[in-house]
């Protein structure tokens, strides 16, 4: 049976045209409230608020899981990843539990590696899920105009190692650190030769410095390689330390996070739980029956 709406029982009850508009119009604001603090699947308010690790749509982790769970079962191999149900982007992760300073992560392959990192490792990870990063240009150019690369970073290895660890979830990565690592000494020794002459530019080796990171980092990084290199610079940028650049970082992800609307389907009302579901699925399979 339909449930029905609060804006929905005040209109009946207040005749139509008889009604107060002024009325009318805080029950429909309060109705929308309310779906916005609904999870998009049961439709009931969040119980245990989960999100998605890429676009950060959230649910109520027990429906999230569900809805893994029916999808896992249209297929033969197990999932590694998985379509967010509103916006059909790619998700590898479910994040819940979020208490202010540390959360949970339920990954979709059920089979994860064990993982003995700390919630620093996994902030790190869930900030590389952001899309989109700000940087102050002009701090940038500086830095290559200047020479300041030139200067000896000496928490380099160590955060190098943080990061690397998050990105591969794997707290061996010795051999993967003394490759990147290696490169960047490499390529500052070679510029403290040249630097008496300047007869480089600073754009070119700004480029020759990303290119040889991006080459070195992508058979370990894959996908993160690029965003990878793109914080290695703004990491040597800032002359910070581990500390105040992780700060720096916990800042930038509050600020990308804010700005994250939760645009959720309008399901229609007498739908039970199990035909939200199918609902959901829709154009999820494709005509091979794939997901």
């Amino acid at each position: 049976m339909a449930a029905t709406s609060p804006s929905a029982a005040s209109s009946s009850s207040s005749g139509g045209s008889g009604g107060n508009p002024a009325e009318g119009e805080m029950a429909a604001a309060t109705a929308a409230a309310s779906a916005a603090c609904a999870c998009p699947i049961c439709l009931e308010s969040f119980q245990d608020e989960a999100y998605l690790d890429t676009c950060f749509h959230s649910f109520c982790y027990k429906c999230i899981c569900q809805w893994v769970k029916i999808v896992s079962s249209k297929r033969v191999e197990p999932l590694s990843s998985v379509k967010c149900p509103l916006c059909k982007t790619v998700n590898v992760s479910i994040i819940h539990g979020f208490d202010g300073e540390s959360f949970e992560r339920h990954y979709i392959n059920q089979y994860p590696r064990k993982r003995h990192l700390s919630d620093s490792h996994e902030l790190i990870s869930q900030f590389y899920s952001i899309r989109d990063i700000t940087s102050n240009t002009s701090n940038v150019q500086q830095f290559w105009k200047q020479g300041k690369y030139l200067r000896k970073n000496i928490w380099l290895h160590t955060w190098l190692r943080q990061e690397i660890q998050a990105l591969t979830q794997d707290e061996n990565v010795d051999a993967i650190i003394y490759h990147i690592h290696g490169v960047i000494e490499s390529f500052i020794k070679r510029q403290e030769k040249e630097h008496a002459s300047k007869t480089t530019p600073p754009e070119k080796k700004r480029a020759e410095f990303k290119r040889l990171l991006l080459d070195a980092a992508r058979p370990f990084l894959l996908g993160r390689t690029e965003r990878f290199v793109a914080e290695v610079e703004l990491f040597l940028v800032s002359h910070l330390n581990i500390d105040a650049y992780s700060k720096l970082r916990v800042q930038r992800l509050k600020e990308s996070t804010s700005h994250v609307s939760r645009e959720q389907d309008v399901l229609p009302q007498d739908r039970s739980l199990e035909d939200h579901y199918l609902y959901l699925l829709g154009d999820e399979t494709d005509c091979n029956g794939e997901i």
